[in-house]
């Protein structure tokens, strides 16, 4: 005769198992509440300025700025669009951007491939070259560079000016000179972490030193290329030094100093100001939620152990 013994589970066995791992600890309460904490306090000059843009002037300046709205409206945003001129900034803008970040990259992942994956004799210190120059405070060159860019003539139909000076080719060269050296030291430390058996796989298949470069090395630093490029781009939208240093013509000016013609000689609407403010904010926004997924990837690449 068999005896079957039918058991019930208890409570505790059908809790489920990760429930126990899943449990918040009140450390990381504290984390969560700090990093809140923390982005509210950034985010918090952006909100108020989208806000103030809203209101009109005359309301804030007789309410204060964080008294409760009467009248919200879009107003602003188009009076800034168009007193500013904003379209042509806007041009102007990519104009000294898109082929800034391009060159960047480009120049950049040359330099890291060859002191990252090539046996270079001085490789090490040519990284620490690059990377001494971003320790170099800008400022300290605006008058040389003043100089030197009045004198170096341009060839004919390059620019509408006879030398650099008042043209986009030297806020070009100079931002790609300043900037070079931050890509090339993250570059070549993200190419040293990718597996060296690929490329020797590819020398044993008769791979040259330009297709391990561009077929190989190339494509697998996708994610931290993405990543400096949105930075890169939003360095460069909101430079406002260089361009005003070497550009005398104000046609030639870019997107951030479009600002200025906003403010008035004996009044300024702070609250128009702060609509052109959020319309110039806008591109970098879009550019980084574009990129946003390459972004992360980027900056989380050996975080972890797999």
């Amino acid at each position: 005769m068999t005896i079957t013994h039918t058991v019930t589970p208890t409570a505790a066995q059908n809790k489920p198992v990760g429930a126990a791992r899943r449990r918040v600890r009140p450390g990381r309460l504290g984390v969560h509440a700090f990093l809140m904490a923390v982005s509210l306090a950034f985010l918090a000059p952006l909100l108020l300025a989208v806000y103030a843009s809203l209101r009109p002037y005359e309301e804030t300046s007789r309410d204060g700025y964080f008294s409760l709205p009467k009248h919200l409206s879009f107003a602003y945003y188009k009076q800034a669009f168009s007193d500013s001129g904003m379209t042509k900034y806007f041009v102007n803008t990519l104009i000294i951007a898109v082929p800034g970040v391009v060159l960047v990259l480009f120049l950049a992942a040359f330099v890291a491939f060859a002191v990252s994956r090539l046996k270079l004799r001085g490789a090490m210190a040519l990284l620490m070259l690059f990377t001494a120059g971003n320790l170099l405070p800008q400022q300290v060159i605006v008058t040389p560079l003043y100089v030197v860019f009045n004198r170096i003539p341009l060839p004919y139909g390059m620019s509408d000016s006879m030398t650099m000076f008042d043209s986009y080719w030297a806020v070009i060269v100079v931002q790609v000179g300043f900037q070079i050296g931050f890509c090339v030291f993250v570059l070549a430390n993200f190419m040293r972490t990718l597996p060296q058996e690929i490329l020797e796989a590819a020398i044993v298949d008769g791979a040259g030193v330009w297709t391990q470069y561009w077929r190989i090395t190339l494509p697998l630093c996708r994610p931290a290329l993405a990543a400096l490029a949105t930075l890169q781009f939003t360095w460069m939208y909101n430079d406002f030094l260089w361009a005003l240093v070497f550009m005398s013509d104000g046609d030639k000016l870019p997107i951030t100093s479009a600002l200025n013609n906003l403010r008035g000689q004996f009044f300024t609407d702070y609250n128009l100001l702060a609509a052109g403010s959020v319309i110039v904010a806008l591109p970098t926004l879009i550019v980084f939620l574009l990129l946003q997924r390459h972004f992360i990837a980027g900056l989380t690449l050996g975080s972890s152990k797999g």
